[in-house]
């Protein structure tokens, strides 16, 4: 695999090649420490991160590459001069071996790849993907649960502008029996387009309007903060805030995963229920970026 620009790209297959993979490194991190000795790796990141930027760039120095990064590159890169991605990306090939990149465009990363010089892995990508989140929460999910067939999703909050939403769809699509429940602001429902996805999948979509429509029995709650820097205009304070008290609606089997930042969507009494893994979560991201840095680098053997 070559980048990884889209959830869309993969298969169970290549999923589970992907969390093996992981699985080994999270065990034994030490024995991958030089695997990547002769690469460099630039990490563009054009919009704000802190747990994207940085578990890349940990992935990448654990397994001994360096790495040459900017933070705000939309101010700090020539892209404040009108640089093209493409051509940045021309440029880039001759500093690296591989770019991640983040940016505020939805076709950023594909027009990344268009180039073909260096592998690109999509760091999020506008309203539209962030594929590598969603890895991540897959891998997080079949280690709570054990499995991920069968598996009764509650997505919750920004479901119109939340990438991370739309890439994890995409995979829980590939699994059998999963059921999946959408609660949001009708301003921030499920685009029509990832509905009729998850139609032609077979998927059980159905839309909620509070929490008491949502299964007890749920194995999965996903809270997403609203992506106020996506749209203008006030839409208010979240509604659905998800307290112990509301948790405690739900089954002592449910996980409670968020990608984080949060902002008043999970009120901090949750952080110590264990029901609430999206810490957890956050620190999986690094031996997932651990393991897509080797596959498309080829160096994951």
């Amino acid at each position: 695999m070559k980048h990884v620009l889209s959830s869309g790209q993969y298969t169970r297959e290549s999923l589970e090649e992907l969390f093996d993979l992981t699985d080994k490194i999270r065990n034994d991190t030490k024995a991958y420490a030089h695997k990547l000795d002769d690469k460099i790796i630039a990490i563009m990141f054009y919009e704000p991160s802190t747990r994207t930027r940085l578990s890349f760039e940990t992935a990448a120095l654990k397994l001994g590459a360096k790495i040459i990064t900017t933070e705000n590159a939309a101010e700090f890169s020539s892209a404040a001069k009108g640089e093209t991605i493409q051509d940045t990306v021309k440029v880039i090939a001759g500093y690296a071996d591989a770019m991640v990149i983040r940016h505020r465009s939805d076709t950023s990363a594909v027009e990344a790849a268009s180039v073909e010089k260096i592998p690109i892995i999509n760091a999020g990508a506008g309203k539209g993907e962030h594929p590598t989140q969603a890895l991540l929460d897959l891998y997080t999910i079949r280690e709570k649960k054990g499995k991920i067939d069968g598996m009764k999703v509650a997505i919750l909050g920004d479901l119109k502008y939340g990438r991370t939403i739309h890439s994890l769809i995409k995979l829980l699509s590939l699994y059998d029996n999963i059921e999946i429940y959408g609660l949001s602001k009708d301003a921030f429902m499920l685009p029509e387009e990832y509905i009729e996805m998850l139609k032609e999948k077979n998927i059980d979509y159905k839309i909620c309007y509070s929490f008491d429509e949502l299964p007890k029995d749920l194995d999965i709650i996903y809270h997403t903060r609203i992506q106020a820097e996506r749209f203008e205009g006030d839409f208010g304070k979240e509604e659905f805030i998800i307290n112990k008290e509301v948790l405690d609606k739900f089954s002592k089997d449910t996980i409670l995963l968020h990608p984080l930042p949060r902002v008043i969507e999970i009120a901090t009494d949750v952080d110590d229920d264990p029901r609430a893994c999206y810490f957890e979560q956050a620190h999986n991201g690094l031996y997932v970026r651990m393991a897509l840095l080797l596959q498309v680098l080829n160096k994951d053997k």
